[in-house]
């Protein structure tokens, strides 16, 4: 008999309400997640007292990790106590620095992880890759997706409001990298999943044209629950290609040229704008650039304090951090001059 329909992987619960974290309790004692309840958590430098002191009452004996930051010495020392402690699960709360750094850990020591996200900066929630800083800049390491995912609206509202709001860039740029694969696909004959794009194209849909903001639990729980479903669509397609083409190319260049320049989401809305500016989009690209400003998220390079020069240079290297993607920069090509003249043709169509 045929196989009829392909099996999907999906965390096991998913929560995005206000006072979600008070339902941990309950959702560890799920026997699919751990049969003896001996459960870890870790929690993040910011708000760690007080996640810790909230989910106290529903842990008991729970040991908590402080998850100093994200880095790859941060996620291996946790790793290497999670061993230690012969832990079955792990519970990673905190932003994305956090998550990724405890999603790392817990496929160090071979076990599950839940995701509780206290700040929506970007679709590592669900994604299968942990975007982690080394002595050589900053890497991405395949990971498994979360067992379970929480967003508790409580403490998305008390994060610092560019963190939030640098999640509306980095789902959008969905568009962009959606683009960039049908481009590989039509040049040069690459394999495109037709439901892993589905699902991260209807993520950035689903955020682009709304005109409420971070104010709002209406457009907090869409974002949440579309930085999630960005997430799934990657680990449908087996990599990261329906949420990073150019887009995401450039992200990692600036990452790696000018470290702490700003934010990944950030980064990703620039990126996107950039690149549908580069594919002659005029419609997308205000769709895009009317988004970023609608949320106070950086659109030019000067937006983020680098010169010309600056993003041109990361423009440049940028198809160097993925080698054999296929995206608009491989594709066009450009010199170092072409660039230039286009960087700064975007500033000036785009620029306040």
């Amino acid at each position: 008999m045929p196989i009829l329909a392909r099996m999907l992987p999906a965390p096991l619960m998913m929560d995005v309400r206000r006072g979600a974290i008070a339902q941990l309790g309950s959702l560890l004692a799920d026997s699919r997640v751990a049969t003896s309840g001996r459960v870890a958590v870790a929690v993040g430098a910011s708000q760690g007292d007080k996640i810790a002191s909230v989910i106290a009452p529903s842990l008991g004996e729970a040991q908590v990790f402080r998850v100093l930051d994200g880095s790859v010495d941060a996620a291996v020392s946790l790793g290497a106590d999670l061993r230690k402690g012969a832990y079955e699960a792990v519970v990673g709360i905190g932003g994305g620095k956090t998550i990724d750094a405890t999603k790392y850990a817990a496929s160090l020591a071979g076990i599950p992880m839940v995701a509780i996200a206290t700040n929506l900066s970007h679709d590592g929630i669900c994604s299968p890759v942990a975007s982690l800083v080394h002595d050589g800049g900053k890497g991405s390491f395949g990971v498994p997706m979360p067992l379970a995912i929480m967003v508790d609206l409580d403490f998305v509202h008390d994060a610092p409001p560019a963190l939030v709001r640098s999640g509306v860039g980095d789902v959008v740029s969905n568009l962009s990298a959606i683009d960039d694969w049908q481009l590989g696909a039509a040049e040069r004959g690459e394999p495109i999943d037709g439901l892993a794009c589905s699902m991260a194209r209807i993520a950035a849909e689903a955020v682009v044209g709304r005109t409420d903001s971070i104010e709002s639990d209406d457009f907090l729980t869409v974002l949440a629950e579309c930085l999630i479903l960005s997430g799934m669509s990657m680990v449908i397609a087996g990599s990261s290609r329906p949420s990073s083409g150019g887009d995401h190319e450039i992200l990692h260049a600036v990452d790696q040229l000018y470290p702490g320049t700003s934010n990944h989401g950030e980064l990703a809305g620039i990126g996107a704008a950039f690149c549908f500016f580069l594919r002659e989009d005029p419609k997308r690209l205000d769709q895009v650039v009317s988004c970023l400003r609608r949320h106070e998220l950086p659109v030019t390079p000067g937006d983020i304090g680098l010169s010309t020069e600056q993003f041109t240079e990361a423009v440049m290297l940028a198809p160097s951090t993925r080698p054999g993607r296929y995206t608009i920069l491989e594709h066009l090509r450009l010199s170092a001059t072409e660039v230039r003249e286009r960087v700064e043709d975007y500033a000036r169509t785009v620029g306040r």
